[in-house]
């Protein structure tokens, strides 16, 4: 009997499948008997033919969601009867996921319908828990189409969506990804509605529950992902606890400080003064994660009592408190710049006495250790210099003392952070770290390949700080190395460090490059117009390439909501990037071909015509084809600091001005593929809107305090 239920299970998903195979070809109003067999099917009085019906129904509308919107009316009213029958679980599932699918597809004619469903779905989704939590996990989702796409719908039902979300986040008896998924529903609410979150007073039952997930003991014979013995600080966590240290960092970055600050503290401070090392971490974490966000309100209000508490976290007893201790430290050196760094005569000591005693087996911890340190001496300016015989001593110790590869890394990485403080004073030490290097930077085993990227990372950064004339007599064999790498490894993160030591050789010795040009450009080029692991944005249908009908194009609807809230995140909505190593490698290109094509103006001219000849047009072509907006948006910049530095050399091509006219006409325009939005520019520092708080919470000023 068990066998033929599965069977039968199976053959109804197999058809429900092909079915949805079909409608991407053959849509609905082409197709009656379709219609026929949903209607009739999913409004039976037999529950399994309702069943049948409504995973049928949910396969071809997420097939080709569109082609059902003359339909949507009368299937919110479906919905509204499915989820009322509590019963059937199983039929719920699907009306879901159906409603899931067409989300961001509904126009304002259905906004009303969906707003009614909002408190029959809570319930539904209460009851679907209780019969299956991997079910529920999935149909949760929604909530996330929901607040992305259609964010008003749920703006009345904020209250009783938070309360439902709270509920399942702290009932520790649910799966970790049920709960994942509460929380993240919480944070997103947060980014974009956090005015009504505080309005409706949610502030307060938020922490409550966050707090007691962020704190949390690990089950018996258990530690947390980041404190196990063999992590190496890179742990993308799916933890509960995580994504309750998420919703406090989202909290930090939308919200007022003064207002959070009065709920957030007491609640931290008992944390922090608990008996309890979990405890004590969590409040730590809690401290790391407010630095970004709540920069200013710490810098001027309570920098010295939070510095002190992290430092007095160094040396407690356990060690999970004390790498907590050291990710705040490095958080805070990170975002409460340049302030913290007037307290390096108390940090450095104990930074330099830690380092001095790590443990090599807990690589997480050491990896902490590592963060801190970096952070805190890229803004030590002058200032290293007393410290430079120590930090020197403990780095080029851990290159020839272990067999660990990861600590190898972590201290190449460290040298890279000490050059861009002491530049010219790291040259008595030149020597004993370019021949460590060199053993890095030729052994191309696969298992060498991490430790050989951040070597050529640091052998960038010191072209470009130890001294033209320290580093020229090396720049030919940094070019041939880095062409004969880029030949040997296919691997996008080298071949993105090896356009970055192409960049810096440029502004040490650009002659060096000129032998190679071609061969570099070649390579650069090749990376821009490279489809590979590139993913077209799930919301590239918003972008699309417009009509050639230039005068009389409209104004675009603004994606900004009309009470001003979180407007560039609401833009981001519509954005959805693709991060990957693919995307930063042709990030770099960008920015190498930039800043080569400047030097080469100040080196030779035949040079420069050369190249411009190649990389314009490429990077005309890049504008208007690319679909990642981080692309476009490095070759715009590229452009710009060439034509900037070259003037009228890089428009010396007769129809070259022109084209680059249309080129940015196009982009205001919004005639490209790539998603490029409007930013707001500070005419003194340059931020943009997005990478500024003060421009995105008041666009008629920025950080710096000009208007």
């Amino acid at each position: 009997m068990c066998t033929s239920v599965i069977f039968r299970h199976v053959v109804r998903h197999s058809l429900s499948q092909l079915s949805a195979v079909m409608v991407k070809h053959e849509t609905p109003d082409r197709w009656p008997a379709l219609l026929t067999l949903l209607n009739e099917s999913t409004k039976s009085n037999n529950p399994q033919d309702r069943q049948v019906g409504l995973l049928l129904l949910s396969k071809v509308v997420d097939s080709n969601p569109e082609a059902f919107k003359p339909h949507y009316k009368q299937l919110l009213q479906l919905f509204g009867n499915v989820l009322q029958d509590v019963t059937n679980t199983t039929a719920s599932y699907y009306c879901i996921l159906t409603l899931t699918a067409i989300t961001s597809y509904t126009g304002t004619e259905e906004m009303n319908l969906m707003r009614s469903l909002i408190p029959r779905l809570i319930i539904a989704l209460k009851h679907l828990i209780q019969a299956d939590q991997n079910q529920a996990a999935e149909a949760m989702e929604v909530f996330d189409e929901l607040l992305e796409s259609e964010v008003s719908v749920l703006v009345p039902h904020i209250a009783e969506l938070v309360r439902f979300c709270l509920e399942v986040s702290s009932d520790v008896s649910l799966s970790d990804s049920l709960r994942v998924k509460a929380l993240s529903c919480i944070a997103l609410l947060i980014r974009l509605k956090s005015k009504a979150v505080l309005k409706q007073n949610l502030l307060a039952p938020i922490l409550q529950v966050v707090f007691p997930i962020m704190s949390a003991t690990p089950p018996p014979g258990e530690e947390d992902p980041e404190d196990e013995e063999n992590s190496d600080g890179n742990n993308d966590s799916e933890s509960p606890k995580h994504f309750a240290t998420q919703v406090i960092d989202t909290m930090a970055l939308h919200m007022p400080p003064e207002k959070l600050f009065k709920q957030l503290m007491p609640l931290t401070q008992a944390c922090l003064a608990s008996e309890n090392p979990y405890e004590r971490k969590g409040g730590l974490l809690c401290l790391a994660v407010l630095a970004e966000g709540c920069a200013d309100h710490i810098r001027t209000k309570m920098l010295s009592s939070v510095l002190q508490t992290v430092c007095r976290s160094l040396s407690d007893s356990n060690q999970v408190v004390r790498s907590a201790g050291l990710f705040a430290l490095g958080q805070f050196s990170e975002h409460l710049q340049p302030d913290v760094s007037k307290y390096h005569t108390e940090l450095m000591p104990l930074l330099l006495g830690y380092m001095s005693s790590l443990n090599e087996a807990k690589i997480g911890h050491v990896t902490k250790a590592f963060y801190a340190l970096e952070n805190f001496l890229e803004n030590l300016d002058d200032d290293i210099e007393s410290y430079l015989p120590t930090l020197m001593e403990t780095m080029l110790s851990a290159l020839h003392n272990t067999d660990n590869l990861k600590l190898k890394e972590l201290a190449v990485s460290a040298i890279g952070a000490i050059a861009n403080a002491a530049k010219e004073m790291l040259v008595p030490y030149f020597p004993p770290i370019i021949e460590s290097l060199k053993g890095f930077l030729t052994d191309i085993q696969e298992e060498m390949r991490s430790l050989q990227t951040q070597a050529l990372d640091t052998l960038s950064v010191l072209a470009r700080t130890i001294g033209k004339d320290v580093f020229s007599p090396l720049a030919a064999e940094c070019v041939q190395l880095g062409l004969k790498l880029t030949d040997a490894v296919d691997d996008p993160d080298l071949r993105r460090c090896t356009y970055s030591l192409f960049s810096a050789v440029s502004t040490v010795s650009p002659e060096s490059l000129i032998p190679h040009l071609t061969a570099i450009t070649t390579l650069m080029l090749m990376s821009l117009k490279s489809t590979e692991g590139v993913t077209v944005s799930t919301y590239d249908k918003q972008f699309v390439l417009l009509d050639d009908d230039d005068d009389d194009d409209e104004e675009e609807d603004s994606v900004l909501e009309e009470d001003g809230e979180n407007e560039v995140d609401n833009v981001a909505g519509y954005v959805s990037l693709v991060e990957n190593a693919y995307i930063d490698e042709k990030e770099d290109a960008c920015d190498a071909l930039g800043e080569i094509a400047f030097m080469m103006e100040m080196c030779l001219c035949a040079a420069l015509h050369k190249l411009l000849e190649v990389v314009l047009p490429c990077f005309l072509q890049v504008v208007k084809q690319e679909h990642e907006r981080q692309v476009v948006m490095g070759v715009l910049e590229a452009m710009n600091a060439i034509i900037k530095s070259c003037q009228g050399e890089a428009l010396h091509t007769p129809g070259r001005l022109e084209e680059i006219s249309h080129a940015i006409r196009d982009v205001l325009k919004k005639k490209v593929r790539a998603p490029i939005l409007p930013l707001l520019l500070c005419c003194k520092c340059g931020w943009r809107q997005g990478s500024c708080r003060a421009l995105v919470q008041s666009p008629a000023a920025c950080a710096c305090g000009w208007g």
